[in-house]
């Protein structure tokens, strides 16, 4: 039994096609970033499944999925905010615009809210320092110099979309 979709395995057999065989491992990051968008985050089943498929130890894959924080191994919301919290970041109001979408949210960093909807997560170097503070939504879409009216303008966006993840 599989727990992706036929699409997710297509996807994953092409990214298998740009590594020799025998560096089947290779297609780890890419294989477990098609897992979690199917599936919304990483379980131990799914992981799994993925190690089965690309035919590398469980372990192995496990390790990648704990390693990088853009994978999530325990359910999040529908939109996952990620705060760069480094001292670049820090300095130029990172923690500021933290502070903001905790308070407006009603969570902390590594939670979501009761509905579902958001989580909140501190985020490693995001490589926009200079445009700080920066955070990124479901580890696709970057915003940058985010003031607090910036801040309200985004979680307004995001609360008129329904259900799109994206």
């Amino acid at each position: 039994m599989t727990l992706l979709s036929d699409q997710a395995y297509r996807r994953i057999d092409r990214e298998l096609a740009k590594f020799p065989a025998e560096q089947r491992i290779s297609a780890t990051m890419a294989a477990l970033a098609i897992a979690q968008e199917e599936k919304g985050w990483l379980s131990t089943e799914t992981i799994e499944d993925v190690a089965k498929y690309l035919g590398v130890p469980p372990i192995a894959v496990q390790e990648v999925a704990t390693f990088y924080n853009m994978f999530d191994t325990k359910p999040v919301g529908t939109f996952k905010i990620s705060v760069c919290t480094n001292l670049p970041c820090a300095l130029r109001d990172g923690e500021k615009a933290g502070d903001y979408l905790k308070k407006k949210l009603g969570i902390g960093y590594g939670e979501t809210t009761a509905d579902g909807r958001f989580s909140l997560v501190e985020g490693e170097c995001m490589g926009a320092c200079g445009d700080a503070p920066v955070l990124i939504v479901n580890n696709r879409r970057m915003c940058v110099q985010m003031s607090d009216e910036r801040l309200e303008a985004l979680l307004g966006e995001l609360n008129t979309t329904a259900g799109d993840a994206s």
